[in-house]
Formats: structure tokens, C-alpha cells, sequence
């Protein structure tokens, strides 16, 4: 019998593959970068290929290692980035361009008409989601009408749609030599295309955007033992594995956290955050700024859904401070210059670089560093820097708890901004409740390992991964119920300050 199962984590900064044994426990992992193409403001991109060349390289590299085959794995999962577009060709397997990001903003104008005709609470209540530029139906737009011959080819089925799930296990399969094209509910529903309630491509929705329904995938379970496909044994794994588990990232944190029951929430901190709360199989239609979505689907079972709260700007503020400004060299660094000072100096940053998600909606706001004075030093910044990620997720939670009637006890936390003790330590003093970090953090990864094992038999049910979940470190709020309002009022005049300047 085989001892693993393994998952493609395929995020918006980089690519990773991992080995997960029964107990949850990672076995052997690889991870590599991708390039971040920014070629104008508000316009971010990926290099399909470099993608692909990537999962093959941390795949074959983490088997090499760990000295592995494709017998040890009982299956795979793959995890994504959601949202993010890439169309290639079925005959060539070449994608027709760069894939629009999820950050990317290029369709404002689209989503601008959409809801100037009146189209608005249509999308929301077919699909559960705001009209924004933030999911793939308008990117899909963007790219049918600006890059010359993917329309015409997509009329013939020539062109294909996907997001990252569906161009890799495409690839994975044997691409142009019989590649299965497919994704599963929780990509589908971040899409604009689908009907959150039959779980299939809506037809007016497609009429609505333009789009030719022959270029989309195949919409099969999350958790699957069939619908994926097997790895072709000339790719990576050297070998045949069945594909039998897909979830986008912020859904397979979710179930790598456990979060199985209704009123149980996670919060993943990566280049963005992404608060999700499980409502079960109930539909809880949002009218506070939070997104309706697929929480997973096991099988023939009826799907759970969730409410989530979509935060652009978190992890990717930090980079921003590293990469563009040089105030640090690292990432790591930051905890350590943010610790210099007891509190941001009345410094507040809202790093609405691509805008404000949840709960805000706003493709107009940009991002603003307010409240300097001479006495504001590198030190300030970095702490508002970290500040902002805890008061973003205080705004998505307010929402929350409006929107489900649920009061968060506790907050379960994971993704690379967690090994931040400072940070962590804010978001308990801002929320004002507990945050508890498992064991395993990485959960994206873990989650689509679930969802494979779960389908072949290598986990038997839920409650196994119940018993694998373990706390690692809980951060308890120290603040003040008047420091804490006092500083959640301000951040919310920062962010008014930060509306109205991009002109859409």
C-alpha cells in the first residue's frame, strides 16, 4: 500500500510540492519563485510556462530527495491561486499570452459597464460574488477581446480557459496528447461563470460576459477518484498517480485546518489574506461586503459553502516595504524593526495597492500612508505595516459577524505571515480574541492532500483529520477594550482617505 500522498501548491509568489504521511506530517517538500510581471500600473501578470517548468522542478526534485516514486503516493492534490487567468491553445498547448493575476486591475472597465447596464445584483445573486476585477469572467473578457485570434480559436474550441488548477492537471495529464481539462467548485465559483446553487456554467452568465462555453473546463468534485485524471508517465512523477483532490488555495487552508463545521473560521495570511467561515450547506447570501462561495464538495456529497473575506494587501505590503522602498532586506526582518517601537507613532498605512476588497469593494482607492510627522520613523512604518495586515481582518471579521449573527471566539491562523510573533500578537490585541497557530502550517498544501487521500481511501473520513489537527501557539489579546476602539477608529479614517483617487 502506498505510505503518502502528495501536493502541488501552486501560489501567486511561488510553487511548492509536499509529502504528507497519514499522520498529517510533512515527509519531503520543494518550493521555487515564479516571476512577478508588472508590465503598468495596476496590471500584474504570470508566465504560464515558467509555471509549469516550476511544479515540474519541485516535483521531481522532492521525490529525488525524499527518494520517492509515484508508487509511495496513494494520490495528489493540487492547490491554487484562484482567480488567476490563463488561456492556451488545446492543439499547440501554448498559452496565448501572460496569465492575468487575481491583483490585476486591467478590467475595472469592464466591471464599470457591467454594473452601469444593471447587471449587478444579477452576478451577485447567481454567483454569490460582487462584480469586481478581482475574479477570472472579466479577465476571460479582457482576454477574448484584446489578444488577437483567442476569440476565433475559442469558437472553434481551439482555446482553452483555465485557472492555475486547470492548466497544470491539463499539462499533467498529457496536455496536447489527451490532457484532461477540469477544475472543481471552489475554482468554478470564483469565476463570475458559475451558479452557486446547481454548481454548473451558467448560460445567461456566459452570454452576459461573451464567452464561448466550449473553452471551459469540466466541473467535477473536489474530492474525486476519477474526475482528475492520471499523471502521465513521461512528466514529472515519472509514473501513473491519480490526480483525485482540487481546491483553490484559500478552500484546501480551510480543510487543512479542519474547519468541517458550520460557524468554524480560518484565516490564511500569504501575499493577501483570506478570512473564510464555514456555513455549511446553507447558502448565506452576504449584504455587508463579504464574498459567497464553495467551501469544498467530498464526492457525491451536497457541497459546503462559506462566507469569505477577500484582503488584496497584506503579505505583499511587506514585500513592498523589502522590495520597493529597502527598508528592510528581508522579510523577516520587519518583526524585529516593527519591535523597536511600543506602537506605530499615530502612523496608519492602507496598502490599497489594487484597490480595497472585502468589505470595502472599491477599485478606486489607492493605497495612503497617513498621520506622519517628523517624530515617524522606519520603525512606525513597519509597525503600520503589520498594523494594517490585523486591522484588514478586523474589518472582514466585523462583516462576518454581522452577516452569520456568529461571534468569533477564536481565530485559526496559518500561512507564511503567522511565523511573525509581533504580528500575530497585534491581530489577538485588535480582534480582541484568541489566535491559535496548528502544528502543520502549512495548510494550503495539506488541505489538497486531504482531499486526494480522502478519495482514495487513504483517509477514511473527516474525523481522521480532526485527530490530526494540533495547536502549536495561541496569542491572547493584552489590549484594552478603549485601545482597541480607539485605533480600529482611526484606521477606519485612514481608510476613507484613501477613496475616490483613482479614476475609473
Amino acid at each position: 500500500m502506498s505510505r503518502y500522498v502528495g501536493a502541488i501548491d501552486q501560489g501567486t509568489t511561488s510553487t511548492r510540492f509536499m509529502v504528507f504521511d497519514h499522520a498529517g506530517t510533512v515527509i519531503a517538500r520543494h518550493q521555487l519563485e515564479h516571476e512577478q510581471i508588472m508590465p503598468r500600473a495596476g496590471w500584474v501578470e504570470h508566465n504560464p510556462d515558467e509555471i509549469w517548468e516550476r511544479t515540474r522542478t519541485v516535483v521531481k526534485t522532492t521525490l529525488a530527495v525524499a527518494e520517492l516514486s509515484a508508487a509511495d503516493l496513494a494520490a495528489v492534490g493540487v492547490t491554487n491561486q484562484r482567480e488567476t487567468t490563463v488561456v492556451w491553445n488545446r492543439r499547440t498547448g501554448r498559452p496565448y499570452g501572460n496569465a492575468i493575476v487575481w491583483q490585476d486591475t486591467r478590467t475595472d472597465r469592464v466591471i464599470a459597464d457591467l454594473e452601469a447596464a444593471g447587471h449587478s445584483e444579477f452576478v451577485r445573486a447567481r454567483t454569490g460574488l460582487p462584480p469586481a476585477p478581482y475574479f477570472s469572467g472579466g479577465k476571460l473578457r479582457w482576454i477574448l477581446d484584446n489578444v488577437t485570434g483567442v476569440r476565433a480559436d475559442a469558437e472553434r474550441g481551439d482555446a482553452l480557459f483555465g485557472t492555475m488548477d486547470s492548466w497544470l492537471i491539463w499539462n499533467l495529464t498529457g496536455g496536447v496528447r489527451g490532457g484532461v481539462h477540469v477544475t472543481d467548485p471552489t475554482n468554478a465559483s470564483r469565476t463570475m461563470l458559475m451558479d452557486l446553487e446547481t454548481l454548473n456554467w451558467d448560460d445567461e452568465l456566459l452570454a452576459l460576459f461573451g464567452i464561448p462555453r466550449v473553452m471551459l473546463p469540466t466541473i467535477v468534485s473536489s474530492s474525486n477518484p476519477a474526475g482528475f485524471g492520471t499523471t502521465n508517465p513521461d512528466g514529472p512523477f515519472k509514473g501513473a498517480v491519480r490526480i483525485a483532490g482540487v481546491l483553490g488555495d484559500q478552500q484546501a487552508a480551510g480543510v487543512g485546518q479542519v474547519c468541517f463545521q458550520p460557524g468554524e473560521a480560518k484565516n490564511t495570511y500569504g501575499t493577501g489574506n483570506f478570512l473564510m467561515l464555514n456555513t455549511g450547506t446553507e447558502i448565506v447570501r452576504s449584504t455587508h461586503g463579504l464574498l459567497t462561495t464553495v467551501a469544498y464538495q467530498f464526492g457525491d456529497d451536497k457541497p459546503a459553502y462559506a462566507l469569505e473575506g477577500s484582503i488584496a494587501v497584506t503579505g505583499s505590503a511587506v514585500q513592498w516595504l523589502r522590495d520597493q522602498l529597502g527598508i528592510i532586506a528581508g522579510a523577516a526582518q520587519i518583526e524585529d524593526l516593527a519591535g523597536q517601537v511600543e506602537d506605530s507613532g499615530g502612523v496608519y498605512f492602507v496598502p490599497a495597492f489594487s484597490g480595497l476588497f472585502a468589505p470595502y469593494w472599491r477599485p478606486d482607492a489607492r493605497g495612503a500612508v497617513v498621520g506622519l510627522s517628523r517624530y515617524s520613523n522606519n520603525a512606525h512604518l513597519a509597525r503600520a505595516t503589520l498594523e494594517s495586515i490585523a486591522y484588514q481582518t478586523r474589518d472582514v471579521v466585523e462583516a462576518m459577524q454581522r452577516d452569520a449573527g456568529v461571534r468569533l471566539a477564536t481565530l485559526r491562523v496559518d500561512g507564511g505571515v503567522t511565523v511573525n510573533q509581533l504580528a500575530m500578537q497585534i491581530q489577538a490585541d485588535l480582534l480582541g480574541v484568541p489566535v491559535s497557530r496548528p502544528v502543520v502550517p502549512e495548510t494550503t498544501a495539506l488541505g489538497a492532500a486531504y482531499a486526494a487521500g480522502l478519495a482514495v481511501g487513504f483517509w477514511r473520513g473527516t474525523d481522521e483529520l480532526v485527530a490530526n489537527w494540533a495547536e502549536d501557539v495561541r496569542w491572547y489579546p493584552t489590549w484594552t477594550d478603549s485601545q482597541r476602539e480607539n485605533g480600529y477608529r482611526r484606521w477606519l479614517k485612514a481608510v476613507s482617505r484613501t477613496l475616490d483617487w483613482a479614476e475609473i
